[in-house]
């Protein structure tokens, strides 16, 4: 996986014409350090680092553990698990080229936070009548409890309470295209959280690979010399989606 970060949406329109709304969201990735113990199941893990950060921002204890490292400060680490055959070396840069166009993956971030809210915007509830002896308790919860069995509010209920910005996981979102000279990727979709929000992007666990066109193993590593491409595009399908 990578560290990302949301830039926005936006559409596009393949050759057939057929519009796509798409999420713009840039790589940058450094391994950063390899832990020496496996994981109960047999994993290694890995902390990769991205978006670098101001050494001025950064406090002492921080800054000194990237100089360890041999860094620069970053903004955003995150730990993933790998089987041991996919390990990377320490200081190896991540960009898009990670992945490839019609690539499923999961993006996991934090979701847009709304404050304290009520039962109405929380979780769509009805509300109480306009009139009809009702005063001043038009948005309320209502009764929350039971009788004297069981004497208690269940666990669970539904009440007001903060409102968004928690974790959640957008899985099997399609790479549409990738933008290798800017890292970028555009993906079908929408993701989690604001824009500028960091993102953590794993292949997609329910999606298998595309047998003619799988990832690259670890990951993609550019020759000496290489010329850099442009833009990747998702291949166009054969049927035209406009006919009858």
């Amino acid at each position: 996986g990578v560290i990302g970060r949301k830039l926005g949406m936006m559409q596009l329109w393949d050759d057939w014409g057929v519009m796509h709304l798409v999420t713009v969201v840039e790589i940058d990735s450094e391994v950063l350090r390899i832990k020496d113990r496996l994981t109960p199941t047999g994993h290694a893990q890995m902390q990769l680092g991205g978006f670098e950060k101001n050494p001025r921002n950064t406090t002492k204890p921080l800054l000194g553990e990237f100089t360890k490292l041999g860094t620069t400060p970053k903004r955003k680490i995150v730990e993933f698990k790998v089987t041991p055959d996919a390990l990377l070396p320490v200081g190896l840069k991540i960009d898009a080229r990670h992945f490839f166009p019609g690539q499923f993956v999961d993006i996991q971030g934090t979701t847009k936070g709304k404050g304290f809210q009520g039962v109405m915007k929380r979780w769509g509830f009805g509300g109480q009548a306009a009139t009809h002896g009702v005063s001043k308790t038009h948005r309320h919860l209502g009764a929350a409890g039971a009788c004297q069995d069981p004497g208690k509010v269940w666990k669970g209920k539904k009440m007001p309470g903060n409102m968004g910005n928690k974790t959640r996981t957008a899985e099997c979102l399609q790479i549409f295209k990738i933008d290798v000279k800017r890292s970028l990727l555009y993906l079908k979709g929408s993701v989690p959280g604001n824009n500028g929000g960091f993102l953590k992007i794993r292949d997609a666990l329910k999606r298998p690979f595309h047998e003619e066109t799988p990832p690259p193993f670890p990951t993609y590593v550019a020759e000496e010399g290489a010329e850099i491409q442009g833009e990747i595009e998702l291949p166009l399908s054969e049927k035209d989606p406009f006919d009858e």
